[in-house]
């Protein structure tokens, strides 16, 4: 599947794997305890190397001894990967009846504002809270487009959303046509 972009070109959506990209970070969909676990975040723990899993330990122990909140980020280098950095957020668990977008949303708003903190250039997103944490795949792309539209409007970071499936990427494109985002192949 080919690479489309979006929002003059700021956002490149395709399919991959997230640990071989070489960007100035790439962002992990973790859980709450930041010791890896299953999919994108049990992935870059086992690329990243050992040093990752005592990096985040320090994490927990120096600022979140109770585990990182939904939609908060942390940052640690990205030792063994191509990437410089690693931010982890922890996406919402989605509930039926209840909406958790804000909190989907932050994960993208903070994990963005951090890369600019650092004086990142380059991030990439894995598709966050799609997986086990059951949020609808199309849901999930409404919030991140509206983030993305606002938050690329300026400023110099260009971001991939990096999906492990050409079906999700597709799905993707499919939702950013619908609401109107023109796009380049």
């Amino acid at each position: 599947m080919a690479t489309t972009h979006y929002m003059n070109g700021r956002l490149k959506v395709f399919c991959g794997d997230i640990t071989t990209l070489e960007v100035d970070a790439i962002v992990n969909a973790a859980n709450s305890s930041l010791m890896g676990g299953g999919g994108v975040d049990g992935a870059i723990h086992r690329a990243a190397g050992g040093q990752l899993k005592a990096a985040c330990r320090e994490l927990r122990r120096r600022d979140w001894p109770d585990g990182l909140p939904a939609g908060e980020v942390a940052l640690t280098e990205g030792f063994a990967l191509s990437a410089r950095y690693v931010i982890h957020t922890v996406g919402p668990v989605y509930a039926r009846g209840e909406d958790r977008s804000v909190t989907l949303a932050a994960c993208y708003r903070n994990a963005l504002a951090l890369a600019r903190r650092q004086r990142m250039h380059t991030l990439a997103f894995p598709a966050i809270s799609t997986g086990v944490y059951g949020y609808p795949f199309e849901a999930a792309a409404e919030v991140v487009l509206e983030v993305m539209a606002g938050e690329l409007a300026e400023g110099d970071i260009e971001v991939g959303l990096c999906f492990f499936s050409a079906d999700d990427a597709r799905a993707f494109d499919a939702v950013a046509q619908r609401l109107g985002h023109d796009s380049t192949a």
